[in-house]
Parts: structure tokens; sequence; C-alpha cells
């Protein structure tokens, strides 16, 4: 009574076997610097590892909105940014007031370690306006006008923050090894 189409048959594995080879692609492409983006978001490598999976499913489920591969990165930015932000949605937690000085045992680590330290302490330190751009930056090498589509500002405006923030982030430096010096000399 009903017949199968074969071609159609045909034609519907083709195109979910394109599908799943660009969505493997995709993964391939951005996991890393999906990943190192969350794990700056979050600072927490299970929460990471959690919001990078649900944005990849996410992306899973709407890649035939995705026209341009040239904007895959940022897109999938964006749905990690919307997923983050999701995570607040549906739960509250918990703070903690951290005491900002960093203790570090100067014998059991290299100079340039401890360097690396600070530098990431100070990027959190950063209020989020300010780390944010300078984060998709330094990690994704954004240009300033893809990081004002992304967050939705004006380039002035963004770049105006990343000055700001390298500049908080020099200064910052600067009276760490001021007071080094003092309590080394």
């Amino acid at each position: 009574m009903f017949r199968r189409n074969n071609s159609s048959d045909k034609q519907v594995l083709s195109d979910m076997k394109q599908k799943q080879q660009r969505y493997e692609a995709l993964v391939h492409a951005f996991h890393a610097d999906i990943y190192r983006y969350a794990f700056w978001l979050v600072k927490d490598k299970s929460v990471a590892e959690d919001i990078v999976q649900e944005t990849f499913l996410r992306a899973w489920r709407s890649l035939d909105s995705l026209k341009d591969e040239q904007a895959a990165k940022a897109w999938l930015i964006t749905i990690l940014r919307r997923e983050n932000a999701r995570r607040f949605e549906r739960k509250q937690l918990d703070t903690t007031e951290l005491d900002n000085e960093l203790v570090a045992d100067d014998t059991a680590s290299s100079d340039a370690s401890l360097r690396e330290r600070d530098l990431h302490r100070l990027l959190g330190g950063l209020s989020e306006e300010y780390r944010e751009p300078l984060v998709m930056q330094l990690i994704f090498g954004f240009t300033g006008e893809e990081i004002a589509t992304q967050l939705q500002l004006n380039k002035n405006t963004v770049m105006t923050r990343l000055f700001r923030a390298r500049n908080q982030i020099r200064d910052a430096l600067q009276r760490q090894d001021n007071q080094r010096g003092r309590q080394n000399g």
C-alpha cells in the first residue's frame, strides 16, 4: 500500500552524514579553544566541561542555522556564554570572599610560574567588563571588531576596555614588583 521512496531515503542519509561530518569537524577544530574559554569563565574544570558539553549539544541541535563557516568560533562562543548564563538562572551558587593576597613558596616555584599565577590572578580580579574582552583577545586572538560583535558593543568601547584592562594589570604588576622589592631589599 505505502511504498518507500528509496531516493528520498538516500538523500536523508546523505544529509545526516554531511551534518555529522560538519559537526565532527567543528568539534575537532574548536573544542580546545571553547574549553579554555569556559575554564576562564567559571574557573572550575568540571563545570567548564559540563558547559562545553552542553554548548556542543546545542550546536548540534542548531547546526543548520550556522550559515557562515568563518563565524563558527564566534557562534560557539555565543552559545557558550548563553549556556553559562543559564547555569546561573538554574541555580544560585554560594559565594565566598577570598583574600586577594597570593601566598607563594618562592623556593618551590620558578619566577616564571609565579608571574603566570600572578597574571592569572590579576586577570581574574578584573571586573567582567574588562576581563571578558581581554580574555577573548588573548586566548582566541579576536580583533576589536570581532569582540565588539560578540559582546554587542561599539568597537571603540571594546578598544577602551582593552586599553584599561591592560593598564590595570600593568599597574598591579608594578605595584606588586615594588612591594616584593621592599620585602627583599
